[in-house]
């Protein structure tokens, strides 16, 4: 639910009191919940297997996943980071299926992953020259455009859980 004003800026998200959970979506700030011990817990599995791969691999891009450094802050990340994974919270899932989609390919984000924990399935976005979209179960392994010998099955990652 977004938090009352007419349009937030960029300077209004950083100015927000430590604690509170927001995110900034043109111009509106929304109230986040708490993420359930699920979404966490895919959360931590996926950057582990991220930064382990990138490691390994020796790349240069951080687990967020940014490959330009200049585009890293103490902030976070100013501009488009290469590749997003969101997890869909059930609370408000048309966010990450419709405005986060929208938002991302046109800020310039190069693949965008929808992993829906509730439906068991992952929407994989790869916004190149065209934009690609494919459907995967959990029990399947998702490939990345990004890293070509990297893929993730989330069946094994929620197997535990």
């Amino acid at each position: 639910m977004p938090l009352p004003k007419s349009t937030y800026t960029a300077e209004d998200y950083w100015g927000l009191p430590e604690g509170v959970r927001a995110e900034l979506i043109d111009g509106e700030l929304w109230d986040l919940a708490s993420p359930s011990r699920k979404h966490q817990e895919i959360v931590s599995a996926l950057t582990t297997r991220l930064n382990n791969h990138i490691s390994s691999h020796g790349g240069s891009c951080k687990v967020s996943v940014i490959c330009d450094a200049g585009k890293l802050s103490d902030r976070g990340c100013e501009g488009a980071p290469d590749m997003v994974v969101e997890v869909v919270s059930p609370s408000n899932p048309e966010m990450d299926y419709v405005s986060k989609l929208n938002l991302y390919r046109e800020a310039g984000v190069r693949e965008y992953w929808i992993c829906d924990p509730q439906r068991e399935r992952t929407l994989a976005y790869s916004f190149g020259s065209e934009a690609v979209m494919a459907l995967y179960a959990f029990d399947e392994p998702v490939p990345s455009s990004i890293f070509p010998d990297f893929s993730i099955n989330f069946s094994a990652i929620v197997a535990g859980m």
